[in-house]
């Protein structure tokens, strides 16, 4: 059992309450430092005890002689191993939680309501993947050239690379490209809910992608069948790791502030939060903003119902929630 694990106590997906607790002493004669996080969803003294707990068992595992990482990162999302979410929670709703990500846009945080995002990519390799490799071809024909070798190879890799690349970029853009890529994610699921009598799937677009919410039943963010149904379907294996870290579902209800003409990052930066009480109003001022420019889009689309299933009372419940804050069951354009 992690030293997590031993230390954690019951709270919600996205806890309230943050504090950091810090140990300083010498182990085998060699100075050590041991940071931890604390949380809780009772007060900022209960996040400090937390804190606290986690340290001491971090440093007695660590003077036991267990190779201990001296800090965890200040991330929002998909952080150290076993800490929750670290957003500002806007809502909250029975066990879902509403959170404002890093970026600024609201998500959607349930522990047993089965969402799933599939992109529509082209295939190939993704453009930053041949930047890379036109990169380290240039480099590598510049290193040959320099040091009296041949010139020939790595700048014909270049122009390989950069030729898949413009490929790649043409080829989304190509008329009918977005319907095939789309018809064809959709074809995966719809096949793979016929394989699954009994289930009942509601399926959306956003603006990448599809987005699926399973409303027959609840599920194991853990577990085999949501693992078994994101290979199935081609789903994000980001969002799929996500899923099982930090045992939960995940869904995001507002527009991308870019996709929204929102041009101006989340303020302060970075938006991890909390932030310093000087800089609340700063972070205030750019919300409100957001929510003002992001009034007239949906986050995604409804676009069918999938199965033979019957509604399960307190999934159909997160998907009401859903389909209101992200809007989508209106004919406002996505962002």
């Amino acid at each position: 059992m992690s030293e997590i694990d031993r230390t954690n106590h019951d709270v919600s997906l996205v806890p309230a309450h943050w504090a950091e607790a810090r140990i300083v002493g010498r182990v085998r004669g060699k100075r050590r430092v041991v940071r931890r996080f604390g949380w809780s969803d009772e007060g900022a003294g209960a996040a400090e005890a937390h804190a606290q707990a986690r340290a001491d068992a971090a440093w007695a595992a660590l003077v036991a002689g267990a190779a201990v990482d001296g800090r965890e990162p200040k991330v929002p999302y998909q952080g150290a191993d076993g800490v929750p979410i670290r957003e500002e929670v806007v809502e909250r709703h029975g066990r879902v939680v509403i959170s404002r990500n890093a970026y600024g846009a609201r998500c959607l945080n349930t522990p047993d309501a089965l969402f799933f995002d599939v992109d529509l990519r082209p295939g190939g390799p993704a453009p930053w993947g041949w930047v890379v490799g036109v990169a380290g071809c240039l480099a590598g024909a510049f290193a040959g050239g320099a040091l009296g070798g041949s010139w020939a190879l790595p700048l014909i890799g270049a122009a390989a690379a950069l030729g898949a690349g413009i490929h790649v970029v043409q080829r989304a853009r190509a008329p009918g490209f977005a319907a095939r890529a789309e018809a064809a994610a959709r074809a995966r699921v719809e096949v793979a809910v016929r394989r699954r009598p009994g289930w009942l799937l509601e399926l959306y677009r956003t603006p990448r992608g599809l987005r699926g919410l399973a409303v027959h039943a609840p599920f194991d963010p853990r577990g085999p069948e949501a693992a078994a149904l994101f290979d199935e379907i081609g789903g994000d294996p980001v969002y799929g790791r996500m899923c099982r870290a930090q045992r939960c579902f995940r869904a995001r209800v507002s527009p991308k502030p870019w996709r929204a003409g929102v041009r101006a990052p989340l303020r302060p930066r970075p938006g991890v939060w909390p932030v310093r009480p000087e800089r609340l109003a700063e972070r205030t001022a750019w919300v409100e903003a957001y929510e003002r420019a992001v009034e007239g889009f949906a986050a995604c689309r409804h676009l069918a119902t999938l199965g033979d299933g019957r509604r399960d009372p307190r999934v159909d419940a997160v998907r009401e929630l859903h389909d209101r804050l992200s809007r989508a069951r209106t004919p406002l354009p996505l962002a």
